[in-house]
């Protein structure tokens, strides 16, 4: 007698498998990275330059502030160096909310809003969560930097630690150029990383309120695809800022801290754009 077959396996009794889960598109409106000439740079000084005139003392009010930052830290240099770090890392904090304040006048004076020295010094505050993330990201790579700077003297300098009144002399010794050369190597990735972070993160949070990790990632993207003209716009800034350091009690910071932070804006308005955007141009 043949044995009975086995019944077929119906459709209810197989496993379903669940349908991976996909997200649905963004509505955010998608930055567009622009590639930019070489003498794009020289525009945005130009136009900070004219925000700058156009709001001498806004301007003013800000480059005393990075004035009195350069001087403190200069003092404590020359009298307690081993807080100079500190000092540094304390600037580094200060810096960036500074710097929003004269990105909100130009912002303002691009959309022809009437812009006011209050509303520039708390525009931060509706921006906290996001700048706090992104300040305490370029606290650590600084630390890390004052770090990555002690192996190198303690691996490559041959002349025995410098007092602060021979610092100079003992740092360009022909015995130390090894030195010289790590210094410059190590510290300039540092420099690039933290110019690669910040160079539009930070607009970018006051312009559109977005997250610290969209704008760092948006400002190095902005930098992979402009190297060299971004590398250029670093070179002058440093230029500027070395120039104002330089003339006594950092009195040219007066000028070149407003100009650069205006400008700054114009930079990142020139390397991200928006579709939709609508800018007015400033008659005051």
């Amino acid at each position: 007698m043949p044995s009975p077959t086995p019944p077929e396996p119906s459709d209810q009794s197989l496993p379903v498998m669940a349908e991976p889960y996909v997200p649905p598109p963004s509505e955010a409106p998608r930055k567009i990275i622009v590639r930019l000439t070489w003498n794009q740079p020289l525009v945005w000084l130009q136009k900070g330059a004219s925000d700058m005139r156009a709001h001498p003392g806004i301007a003013a009010f800000y480059g005393v502030a990075f004035c009195i930052m350069a001087v403190v830290l200069a003092a404590v240099f020359r009298t307690k160096p081993e807080y100079t770090m500190s000092i540094a890392s304390g600037c580094l904090l200060v810096g960036p909310f500074l710097a929003m304040g004269l990105y909100e006048v130009s912002r303002r004076r691009e959309r022809g809003i009437a812009p006011e020295l209050g509303a520039s010094v708390t525009c931060w505050d509706r921006h906290l969560g996001s700048m706090g993330l992104l300040v305490l990201v370029l606290v650590v790579l600084e630390l890390l930097w004052g770090r990555a700077s002690l192996v190198v003297f303690a691996v490559f300098f041959n002349t025995g630690m410098p007092s602060t009144t021979g610092v100079l002399q003992a740092v360009f010794n022909p015995q130390n150029w090894e030195f010289v050369a790590a210094y410059a190597a190590v510290g300039g990735a540092f420099a690039l990383l933290v110019f690669s972070t910040a160079v539009v993160s930070i607009p970018m949070i006051l312009d559109r309120d977005t997250d610290a990790i969209s704008a760092a990632i948006t400002s190095l993207e902005v930098v992979f695809h402009n190297t060299g003209v971004m590398v250029f716009w670093g070179g002058l800034i440093t230029t500027l800022v070395v120039l104002g350091m330089l003339m006594p009690l950092s009195l040219g910071l007066l000028v070149v801290g407003p100009w650069l932070g205006h400008a700054s804006w114009h930079a990142y308005r020139g390397a991200v754009q928006w579709p939709g955007d609508v800018t007015v141009a400033p008659t005051h």
